[in-house]
């Protein structure tokens, strides 16, 4: 069985580095807090530019598979592998959760994207974006058009 997009990553990354993320996100949310609504504007400006793990690796395999592709057409056709697995670990990646450098980009701090949004989210909820999310109607329905705008900002 496949594991979730949610949870592949954080499956299969040491239990340490899983605890250092969440440590930093709580005090991230902590912070932000305290300083108040400008702090926490700022913050989610940062979380915006903040590179997931998804990211970084499509990235850097993107980056090796194309410098390999390269290398193999201009010397030598042996380096045609670098490509090869470098796509074989990415495929990995995508089905399973790891791949090699998952291990050290995680011990570096990258977060899934869904690590990033449930701080975005959490900072969002302080500053109250999600007040008012309920129709004033009796239906106790909530009105989706303004718990999307809230999620957006």
């Amino acid at each position: 069985m496949l594991p979730t997009t949610v949870d592949r990553v954080p499956q299969h990354t040491p239990a340490r580095y899983n605890r250092r993320i969440h440590s930093d996100t709580q005090l991230n949310i902590y912070e932000s807090a305290a300083g108040g609504s400008r702090e926490i504007a700022e913050r989610l400006k940062e979380l915006d530019r903040e590179w997931d793990i998804e990211r970084l690796l499509e990235a850097n395999a993107a980056s090796l598979a194309l410098t390999g592709v390269v290398l193999g057409a201009t010397v030598d056709r042996r380096l045609l592998i670098l490509p090869a697995a470098v796509t074989a670990f990415l495929l990995q990646h995508a089905l399973q959760g790891w791949c090699p450098p998952v291990p050290l980009f995680r011990r570096l701090g990258f977060r899934t994207a869904g690590e990033i949004n449930e701080e975005r989210t959490a900072l969002k909820l302080i500053r109250g974006d999600f007040d008012g999310v309920r129709n004033e109607s009796q239906s106790r329905m909530p009105n989706v058009d303004r718990i999307l705008a809230a999620v957006r900002r």
